[in-house]
């Protein structure tokens, strides 16, 4: 299987965000738009693996949130992969409670670290990725202005109660995410 950790984004916020997504096709007609349903904020990347290490992903997962309560992460800013004027992806950045989601991706790497599992070495950079774009699609400053204005809204806090295990599913250009696991995160007492 394919695995991937990540926070789902819910429903209500998914709205939000499929209204920026309309902002976007206004100005990039050519792009692919992130399914509302497949939005999320990726903790850790773990790949193709062999089905049975579900249970150890499960476990690191189940240590790795231990005294993180429910926290709040609002849509900042708009980005893109590897940058904004060249991108291949565009993303929503966000902000607020970010703490605890870097505490939680190192506790995550760690558990990984420790099933002898590879690791992303990459910075990480927590986001919603919302679009893919064409080859060698290029945002101009005009666009990029555009994009600014998009974000200047008021959004509502996105709510993490909880982290899930997720499969990713391969349909020829696409992916279909099933969740294998779910854990809430504790309020704390």
């Amino acid at each position: 299987m394919r695995f991937f950790i990540a926070l789902h984004i819910p429903p209500e916020n998914q709205v939000e965000i499929k209204n920026v997504q309309r902002e976007l096709i206004k100005i990039f007609p050519n792009i692919s738009l992130t399914e509302p349903e497949k939005l999320h904020v990726t903790i850790a990347y773990i790949g193709e693996q062999p089905d049975e290490i579900q249970f150890g992903l499960e476990e690191l997962m189940r240590k790795a949130i231990i005294d993180i309560p429910p926290f709040k992460l609002t849509p900042g800013y708009i980005d893109g992969f590897p940058h904004l004027h060249n991108p291949h992806t565009l993303w929503i950045g966000v902000k607020d409670d970010v703490d605890k989601l870097f505490i939680l991706r190192e506790r995550i790497k760690d558990g990984l670290s420790n099933i002898n599992e590879p690791i992303e070495q990459r910075r990480y950079v927590p986001h919603i990725a919302i679009a893919k774009m064409p080859p060698d699609f290029q945002i101009t400053q005009v666009e990029e202005r555009q994009l600014e204005k998009i974000m200047q809204k008021e959004f509502s806090p996105i709510q993490i109660t909880s982290i899930k295990l997720f499969q990713s599913i391969p349909n020829h250009d696409f992916h279909t995410h099933s969740t294998l696991v779910e854990i809430p995160f504790r309020p704390k007492e």
